[in-house]
């Protein structure tokens, strides 16, 4: 048990002085977790409206597939994108291959699923009269997604801490599409998963440590709102 202590204190010491590797590894996980989980937000909101307002020919065997594709592994993801942004991809001029914005998409393909199907689960069990009552009151379709939206704000604040907390956590696109290059794109699981394996286990606690506290934040930010929107 005294490598785990001694392994704990030298973690602590990597995050008290400042550790560039450490931090290097934070700042790139968080640039490109924040970009991804825009994305998947900005994107997926409105396609879970559209999936879990209206009815639509097909729209059972979309659901199905949004559903299917909550549990795609990271690693065929990365695959894929790998494949797309690679020199012989058909997006390989635009050299996202081992970039930040490369794992962004990767990522924002992992994230993009969960906002959607949970949106959609929001929206189909709002109180059906929503519609009909700002149909009366003359509102527009934009209107309608807005008020829809604000009246399922906690569920998609939810959905927002599940697709980030997917992706803040993810290896397999980061590792392949990024390449876990130093001081570039090496991200904190990744940084876990290779410095481990070389023995730097108080590295891989003092990372591991930085990214429960990055869910721990999120789900304290979440509480917050929550809670002052309740008062």
């Amino acid at each position: 048990m005294d490598y785990i202590w001694q392994g704990l204190l030298k973690a602590l010491e990597f995050l008290v002085s400042g550790h560039p590797e450490t931090y290097s590894a934070v700042w790139c996980t968080l640039r490109v977790s924040s970009l991804s989980i825009a994305a998947s937000l900005f994107f997926g909101v409105p396609l879970g409206f559209l999936l879990g307002h209206y009815q639509f020919p097909g729209k059972k065997g979309i659901r199905l597939l949004v559903d299917t594709l909550l549990s795609f592994p990271t690693v065929v993801i990365g695959l894929l994108v790998y494949t797309f942004i690679s020199s012989r991809g058909p997006l390989g001029q635009l050299d996202l291959l081992f970039t930040l914005p490369g794992i962004a998409i990767g990522q924002t393909i992992l994230g993009l699923p969960i906002i959607t199907a949970l949106t959609a689960s929001a929206v189909e069990n709002l109180d059906r009269r929503l519609t009909t009552t700002l149909l009366t009151l003359g509102a527009d379709k934009k209107r309608i997604l807005l008020t829809t939206v604000c009246e399922a704000r906690f569920s998609l604040l939810a959905a927002a801490v599940t697709a980030y907390g997917r992706i803040v956590s993810e290896v397999g696109i980061s590792m392949m599409v990024g390449g876990n290059i130093k001081w570039y794109t090496r991200t904190i699981t990744t940084a876990i998963a290779l410095e481990t394996n070389k023995g730097q286990f108080a590295l891989g606690i003092a990372l591991g440590l930085v990214l429960l506290g990055i869910a721990f934040g999120v789900n304290l930010v979440l509480l917050f709102l929550k809670t002052r929107v309740e008062q």
